[in-house]
């Protein structure tokens, strides 16, 4: 049975803060109660029991995928995963709209990574199950609302009274780190080159709805005070760029141990993964270091993110 009223998880900044803070509640209240139980064993009640989420990649995925996977599976359903290019869709010349059809037909959700936003809102407009970002060029909020709850598992206290650094490129999981600094109310200083700053959409929204958000073009700036820093790819996947010369803008831009001494003591370090030249390896497998823990809190709270969508959510 299909859900009458559907929850969509898309971007941050459309899912009201209360929303978001049930959903790490309940992420954290599950997974202290896995504690004992194997990775495949199922939580108690079986919450989505008969329930099928359908995953789509158009882009390459590692934690995302296994991820997802781990969290329908320990809820108690079922996934199936699909890469475009095995569908009629663009390929065989399938709409959108048709497509949506046949997935709200076999599925009880969809999941889709892809590398276009207009794709998300017209799945979003034709289907009548929801839909989930699994990343898309402009947000990725599966990620970045997991990485709240990683900040404040390990602080052991609200991210709003912590104060976030970001070290890198503007990206889309910056722009999501930028919604949940508005939603959550918590210092960001985002260090990046100039010519690398948050786009104007960005900037504007943020000028809209918070004063807490800062840019400096110095990443000694951008880290001072702070508990927790963030960094990315500079170099993405799909990046069209000179990849020798973006590598040599952000130069000044790459953490380094030394770094941390203009931060608090117990700053630490979070990194979405995959890495590349922008962390140096001393602090990436260093102490201050807990990306293995934030990796495997995707599971977590996107098992509650599956069931706030599905209307499931306590």
């Amino acid at each position: 049975m299909k859900l009458n009223k559907t929850k969509h998880f898309i971007n941050l900044k459309d899912i009201p803060s209360s929303d978001l803070r049930k959903i790490i509640i309940d992420a954290k209240r599950r997974k202290k109660q896995r504690k004992k139980l194997n990775t495949l064993e199922v939580d108690k009640g079986s919450p989505l029991k008969g329930k099928m989420l359908i995953q789509m990649f158009e882009k390459a995925s590692s934690r995302t995928r296994i991820s997802f996977y781990l969290a329908i599976k320990q809820l108690g359903g079922g996934t199936l995963t699909l890469r475009s290019n095995e569908l009629h869709l663009g390929q065989g010349g399938e709409t959108i709209a048709d497509t949506a059809k046949i997935l709200s037909t076999y599925g009880d959700g969809f999941m889709l990574r892809t590398d276009d936003d207009k794709k998300i809102l017209d799945f979003k407009k034709h289907l009548t199950i929801p839909i989930i970002n699994g990343l898309s060029p402009s947000s990725h909020p599966t990620q970045v609302l997991s990485d709240i709850f990683t900040v404040e598992e390990i602080k052991k206290k609200p991210i709003s009274k912590l104060n976030i650094s970001w070290i890198g490129d503007s990206n889309n999981v910056l722009d999501s780190l930028i919604a949940a600094s508005i939603k959550f109310s918590f210092r960001l200083s985002i260090g990046c080159p100039k010519k690398f700053e948050p786009g104007k959409n960005v900037k504007d929204w943020v000028k809209k709805n918070n004063k807490n958000i800062f840019i400096y073009n110095d990443a000694i700036k951008a880290a001072s005070g702070a508990d927790v820093i963030f960094s990315d790819k500079v170099i993405s996947l799909n990046d069209k760029v000179n990849k020798k010369k973006k590598i040599q803008q952000f130069k000044k831009f790459k953490i380094k141990k030394e770094l941390f001494s203009h931060s608090k003591k117990d700053c630490i370090f979070l990194h979405c993964l995959p890495r590349g030249d922008e962390v140096d390896e001393k602090v990436f497998l260093g102490k201050n270091s807990h990306v293995w823990q934030q990796a495997l809190n995707r599971v977590h709270v996107q098992k509650s993110i599956l069931l706030y969508c599905f209307g499931k959510l306590r």
